[in-house]
């Protein structure tokens, strides 16, 4: 079957929401971003005053972005803290020496790939390679978190986590921090929740909160070949949550009890107008934050130059669409 009638029949099993126009958000700003060595900008998140990131081939820096240049130019500076030790989460053996070499030649040991934020200003970092995530406090000390013991185990038997490179992509707290989701990139993809207990965490009926595989059909200027669902970033704003879906090109949010889809918007038409082109078929954006005023975009570019030669991990602010995040 070519893939002309692949991406037909996609498009006639898809639900009937999705023929209707997807809203297309504003751009406001784009950004560049300096200093960030290694590059791969791939969590973004609003911790008190301002708004930090995390890159995924660096194990003991989050950036802080300075936003005070007049030319638009995001200036990253570097906040260390002590990476310790990483404890088993019951990932296979075979993975987690796959993932060790992995880390070895690209580097990133961790492969941090979601960064969110308590009101108290802890930062919370999801790492892909140990399927974990560490808490960094606002004085810098680092903590690897106490998750259920059934949360791998269960993510596996709903057919996430089982594919290399494909694990923990995304995370949000809410301001508190007695709820957490984590999002599984993709073949399948999905979304787990727990609840804070003290100092471990939980499973109220279940981790796995969303699984979903199958493919859809990128933004027409893209083609007709369909990929695989995907999610590269959470955010969570006024007791809902957000997802980014890089190879759709669009911001979701979805259902806190059940994790379906309610309302979606695209940022296609910036991210592909040609000068901003990359020579791939995926989404490069990795990064989602989210306020009552708009949204912040990362893209890791993975060290790749777009079309108009920009080779710098980049920052778009879209504006809030009409009616604001909860609009029906």
């Amino acid at each position: 079957m070519n893939g002309r009638w692949i991406a037909l029949l996609l498009a006639l099993a898809a639900p009937v929401w999705a023929a209707e126009a997807t809203p297309e958000l504003e751009l406001v700003s784009e950004h560049p971003v300096e200093g960030m060595g290694a590059g791969n900008l791939s969590g973004l998140a609003w911790c008190g005053d301002g708004l930090w990131a995390v890159s995924d081939r660096e194990d003991n820096l989050l950036y802080r972005l300075d936003a005070s240049a007049e030319n638009g130019v995001w200036a990253a500076q570097p906040e260390h803290f002590e990476l310790p030790s990483v404890a088993d989460s019951g990932l296979p053996w075979g993975m987690r020496m796959r993932t060790l070499a992995s880390g070895v030649v690209r580097g990133g040991q961790m492969d941090f790939e979601g960064l969110a934020c308590d009101r108290l200003g802890n930062r919370y970092l999801a790492s892909e390679a140990h399927a974990s995530v560490l808490r960094v406090t606002p004085a810098g000390t680092a903590q690897w978190l106490n998750l259920p013991s059934g949360l791998i185990r269960q993510a596996r038997a709903s057919g996430m986590l089982l594919k290399f490179n494909a694990m923990f992509e995304g995370i949000a707290v809410d301001p508190d921090a007695g709820r957490m989701w984590l999002a599984a990139e993709r073949e399948r993809r999905g979304l787990m929740v727990m609840h804070r207990n003290q100092s471990s965490w939980q499973c109220t009926g279940g981790c796995v909160l969303l699984a979903e595989g199958g493919h859809e059909l990128p933004p027409p200027t893209l083609g007709e070949q369909p990929l695989p669902k995907s999610f590269s970033g959470l955010a969570y704003l006024n007791d809902r949550l957000f997802t980014l879906e890089p190879n759709a090109h669009q911001v979701c949010r979805r259902n806190l009890a059940s994790g379906e889809v309610e309302r979606c918007w695209s940022y296609a038409a910036t991210a592909l107008a040609d000068a901003r082109r990359y020579d791939t078929p995926f989404g490069n954006a990795e990064a989602l934050s989210l306020d009552e005023q708009g949204a912040w975009i990362g893209v890791d570019n993975n060290t790749q130059a777009r079309r108009d030669g920009e080779k710098r991990p980049i920052v778009w602010r879209f504006a809030a669409p009409r009616g604001g995040w909860g609009a029906r």
